[in-house]
């Protein structure tokens, strides 16, 4: 198979890649909250609520988390803004052009009894239809029939991005939050780093990472480039970063039910001291919904203790354009499986590969904390497990990936 230009074009931001969203958010917006002293700093702050968003056409949302038929939606969102950024790191923000794009977009599913976790990663230059969104002067953009993902939220900040993933999914999107890079470097340090694993040496000079082969700590900065990189590893595309930052995700949600972090108070409270710094340095937002301290200790009740089998990353399924190979397609045949089964509160079984473009390989099984036993694939499943389509790529927690190199001619 021919390699794609998709992964070959740079972006309009080439240090855009925070995916550290997903595993960040929800380390800090909800896990830190429930910790010592983490819900008395978030309660206190009049920051948070002050520059909350509000989301359109979602149902409102009950007291208790427990009451939302058909589990939970939130919305992760990493942009490009240079708004705040530290030049030195970010020498390009001199030449900004004051856009802001969501180049990671992430939709976190929480099931309902028995409790799963569903994280769907979107490719930023999937070409999807834009709905009309709110304007800034209370009037409405017009909508567009077909756009990169990625300028929804230009075209209407973090509101206009849940309305795009609603309409393209058909889900209710409850929850929303959106992180820069600045954000993204604070929170990785606050956790004291992920530990990752590349199968060779990756030299990239798009990013500057450069790592050997065998097991890395990262945090700060470096966290970030590894999480951006996509010319050093796979096929050098898009798609194949997406399943690099889904090992990031992967082992940092290993990392927080381990003890490593949930268990240790000063980690607890350097998270949620830090998310509150972000939020009001304007490095965060979030929704309104999301801006409730109730409902992030409600949503850290109910995701913190989910088996590593059943926290399930994948990537929306995709074809490439045939009148443009730098862009791909949804292909909502396979899509309408994954989120039909997630209303039907199913739990999901793998049937593809790991990345869908050779940016991870499955490794190993690891430890559950739950008691669970560790299995290295998701084949072995329950006969109520709704199998997905081949195309529809992924691991699960409980699997170990590496991240593999770049190799000419993929």
């Amino acid at each position: 198979m021919p390699i794609a230009q998709h992964g070959r074009l740079r972006s309009p931001h080439p240090l855009a890649q925070v995916a550290i969203v997903a595993g960040a958010v929800i380390a800090v917006l909800v896990f830190s909250v429930a910790g010592i002293g983490g819900f008395a700093l978030w309660s206190a702050s009049t920051t948070i609520a002050a520059g909350a968003v509000t989301l359109e056409n979602t149902k409102e949302v009950p007291p208790d988390i427990g009451e939302i038929e058909g589990g939970v939606n939130l919305l992760l969102v990493g942009t490009d803004s240079c708004q705040g950024q530290d030049l030195k790191l970010f020498p390009r923000c001199a030449h900004d052009d004051g856009g802001e794009r969501n180049d990671v977009t992430m939709l976190v599913h929480i099931a309902d009894n028995p409790r799963r976790v569903t994280v769907v990663s979107f490719p930023r230059d999937m070409l999807v239809p834009i709905p009309s969104c709110p304007s800034p002067d209370g009037g409405r953009y017009s909508a567009m029939s077909q756009q990169m993902l990625n300028v929804s939220y230009s075209y209407g900040g973090l509101a206009c991005t849940a309305l795009t993933i609603q309409e393209l999914t058909g889900v209710d999107v409850q929850f929303a939050a959106a992180i820069r890079w600045t954000g993204v470097i604070h929170m990785s340090d606050a956790i004291g780093g992920v530990n990752v694993c590349v199968a060779g040496d990756i030299n990239d000079r798009n990013t500057g990472l450069h790592l050997t082969k065998g097991e890395h700590t990262l945090k700060g900065a470096q966290a970030l480039q590894f999480l951006r990189i996509r010319h050093g590893i796979g096929d050098g595309s898009d798609l194949g970063r997406i399943s690099n930052q889904q090992q990031f995700m992967s082992s940092l949600v290993r990392k927080l039910q381990s003890g490593g972090v949930l268990g240790d108070p000063g980690k607890l409270f350097a998270l949620a001291t830090t998310a509150l710094a972000q939020v009001s340095e304007k490095q965060l937002v979030l929704d309104q919904n999301l801006a409730n301290p109730t409902h992030m200790v409600q949503i850290a009740m109910a995701v913190k203790s989910v088996p590593y089998k059943d926290i399930v990353f994948v990537q929306y399924p995709t074809e490439y354009d045939p009148n443009d190979t730098s862009r791909v397609l949804p292909v909502t045949s396979s899509a309408d499986v994954l989120f039909t089964a997630l209303a039907q509160n199913k739990a999901l079984q793998l049937t593809g590969k790991a990345s869908a473009a050779y940016g991870v390989k499955v490794t190993g099984a690891a430890p559950d904390p739950s008691g669970a036993t560790p299995t290295p694939t998701a084949t072995a499943a329950p006969d109520d497990r709704v199998a997905l389509p081949e195309n529809i790529t992924g691991s699960t927690a409980a699997q170990v990936t590496c991240t593999q190199p770049e190799v000419a001619g993929r």
